[in-house]
């Protein structure tokens, strides 16, 4: 129309009986304007209005109500209209990323404070009053801001949703008295009825007395029916099946970590699987985001199911989630031998907890690394990290409590541990990735659709190298 933006920017006249209510009408990312060079908010306060609208169509993400109230409070002090914030509720499923709205519409006044807000996932209609002549906003009825964490609302909110959508209302779940599968079952249990949920174990003989217990403790708890399943049968049938086969001048010979990953897929894809079809629903996956990131997990086994629901969570957060579940329902449902049990998948000796063996990564640390690739808006690299150690200042970057250097002796056993870890991130990882149950999102940067991947081989810059080789050099065998 020739118009410019200011001179498209209009009014818009809000009926309020015999008379109107200019407003200014702002549609999302209209008030999210820190970092452009227009802002719609300040065009339309020079016009006249005693009112924003914001409509938002806002998925949820940790922190960012707070970073948005934050925002929105220091932009109204300064223009000195009041706003009310819309934002929509409900679940959308792009098919790889499930992502949450909250609902959470808020009330600021012209200083910018929030006065009013309503309850994150919840139906009720939210009423607001606004005083023409004084230009006063105020709820109909009083609605405190939420205060807490938003972690389990939007998750048990996100898993209701699905399951709904997909018509299902039975689920299966393998627990192993791990610290992932129990939150994943205490998480299930707190949207379904007791009978509508299955916990199954299947052991091996790496499966300790004491985590045995422990998921059959969890089950009590929970009051679901619960299978114990063992599989070192299987297992061994297979292997002996394989074992020695003829395969062109050579012979099929299984490794002791083949048979891990045969243990993985025949939980899943042999007996989870098979229960859900008898039990008339689905079986999860219960994935951290921490193990997603560097491919922890075998394909076609503890990565299937139908949905993973927590893994959009660094293994922290896992354990954060545990004891906002146990709070929810007043009691200790995941038993506290479950969070202080290393952890581990229990496939060989050299996974077994009752010695204080278990998983590779060191959790401490590791999912500060592995969450500096991912979810930063300029994502870290081994040329980022390999720099902020040799400055002394990787921690601080991180945000973890542990000294690196207590962890790692050497310059060349950080490096190792380094290059192991992103070689899997941006390896097979990835691969990995693609074929994962969906997720729901809680983070900035889930994987999925928000984090669109494809299968290249891991890289290391020019700089990177040069750093590696100025600080570790071999002479004669020995490090300096």
């Amino acid at each position: 129309e020739g118009l410019s933006i200011e001179e498209a920017l209009t009014p818009f006249l809000l009926p309020a009986g015999s008379e109107t209510i200019r407003t200014g009408v702002l549609l999302c990312e209209d008030s999210w304007d820190e970092n452009y060079s227009l802002s719609p908010m300040s065009i339309l306060a020079k016009k006249d209005i005693s009112l924003f609208l914001n409509l938002s169509a806002s998925p949820f993400t940790l922190g960012k109500n707070e970073k948005r109230h934050r925002m929105l409070g220091d932009a109204l002090s300064k223009l000195r209209i009041p706003m009310i914030y819309v934002n929509q509720r409900g679940l959308q499923n792009n098919g790889k990323t499930c992502y949450t709205f909250d609902g959470m519409t808020a009330a600021y006044d012209k200083e910018g404070t929030l006065i009013a807000e309503a309850r994150p996932y919840e139906e009720p209609r939210c009423l607001f009053l606004f005083d023409r002549a004084s230009e006063n906003l105020m709820s109909e009825k009083p609605m405190a801001p939420f205060q807490g964490s938003m972690l389990l609302p939007a998750l048990r909110y996100g898993v209701r949703k699905f399951l709904s959508a997909i018509h299902v209302d039975k689920v299966v779940i393998g627990v192993s008295g791990g610290i992932d599968s129990a939150v994943n079952a205490a998480l299930y249990r707190s949207v379904l009825p007791k009978d509508h949920l299955l916990l199954v174990n299947t052991p091996t003989r790496f499966n300790s007395e004491m985590t045995k217990d422990l998921a059959r403790k969890l089950s009590d708890h929970l009051e679901s029916p619960y299978l114990t399943i063992p599989i070192g049968s299987f297992i061994d049938e297979t292997a002996r099946a394989l074992e020695g086969l003829p395969v062109g001048k050579g012979k099929i010979h299984l490794t002791g970590f083949m048979k891990e990953n045969m243990q993985a897929r025949d939980r899943s894809s042999r007996i989870l699987s098979a229960l859900s079809a008898a039990f008339g629903g689905i079986f999860t996956c219960n994935a951290n985001k921490t193990e997603m990131t560097v491919g922890y997990g075998t394909l076609y086994g503890d990565l299937a199911g139908a949905l993973a629901a927590t893994a959009d969570l660094w293994k922290y957060q896992i354990y954060e989630l545990g004891r906002a579940l146990n709070e929810w329902y007043g009691q200790e449902v995941i038993p506290e031998g479950i969070f202080t049990v290393k952890p581990s998948a229990e496939l060989s000796e050299s996974q077994d907890v009752t010695k204080g063996l278990g998983d590779p990564l060191i959790y401490e640390y590791h999912d500060y690394l592995l969450k500096s690739f991912v979810e930063p808006w300029q994502r870290n690299t081994p040329e980022d990290i390999l720099a902020w150690y040799r400055e002394g200042t990787l921690e601080e970057h991180l945000g973890c409590s542990v000294k690196v250097k207590d962890l790692f002796p050497t310059h060349a056993a950080f490096i190792q541990d380094l290059e192991r870890w992103w070689n899997l991130f941006a390896g097979f990882a990835v691969a990995k990735r693609i074929q994962a149950p969906p997720l729901i999102a809680i983070s900035r940067r889930p994987y999925g659709y928000d984090l669109r991947e494809s299968q290249v081989s891991p890289y290391y810059t020019d700089r990177y190298l040069e750093m590696k080789r100025s600080m570790v050099e071999v002479v004669k065998g020995s490090e300096v």
